[in-house]
């Protein structure tokens, strides 16, 4: 029982230093951001000088992959016979 108590501890531990880390990327694009002498917003920028940023936003976008297949799936059947068309050509194109 014990070894239980010891791996929900070091997955509580995990948690809270991704929460850490979170936070100190939310903080530094919000403090960008808030800058009055930023005319337009540089997204590389922002993934190139905030830590762990560009490593956290391809992680997101990827564990986001199957939603986003999820929701072309469904809008599929409201496609016009031409769309649908174009898609499979832009998909072969794709694998060739």
């Amino acid at each position: 029982m014990p070894k239980k108590k010891d791996e929900n501890n070091d997955v509580l531990v995990q948690k809270n230093e991704e929460i850490e880390k979170l936070e100190e990327m939310l903080s530094a694009v919000l403090h960008y951001l808030s800058d009055d002498e930023i005319e337009e917003i540089d997204i590389e920028y922002l993934l190139t000088n905030t830590d762990n940023l560009r490593e956290w936003w391809g992680s997101y976008r990827e564990k986001n992959k199957k939603k986003l297949e999820d929701e072309i799936k469904k809008s599929l059947n409201r496609l016009s016979l031409e769309e649908l068309e174009n898609i499979r050509e832009q998909i072969k194109n794709k694998n060739s």
